[in-house]
């Protein structure tokens, strides 16, 4: 699962869906034990749960980052690398 960004503490992925593809551009939120999938386009929280700071700092970034986001799925479901995202400091 490729990480396109890390800030925080919160680790950003995406990856090839190969057996059963959602066709919903998304990706992946990490902070500790805590995990959320949040859809590209709208930015969307579709399943598990994150801090509700962590959930807002998510949101934003993505909203700022989304045309990156969208260009990451795009590439990850064609089998190309990934391309890093910068983070929040």
């Amino acid at each position: 699962m490729p990480e396109v960004a890390r800030f925080l503490g919160i680790v950003i992925t995406l990856y090839l869906e190969l057996e059963e593809p959602h066709h919903l551009p998304h990706f992946h939120a990490r902070y500790g034990e805590y995990q959320a999938t949040f859809s590209i386009s709208p930015i969307s929280q579709l399943t598990g749960a994150l801090p509700r700071r962590q959930l807002r700092l998510v949101e934003a970034w993505a909203e700022l980052h989304q045309a990156e986001l969208l260009d990451n799925w795009q590439r990850a479901q064609s089998g190309r690398p990934t391309l890093r995202i910068r983070g929040i400091a």
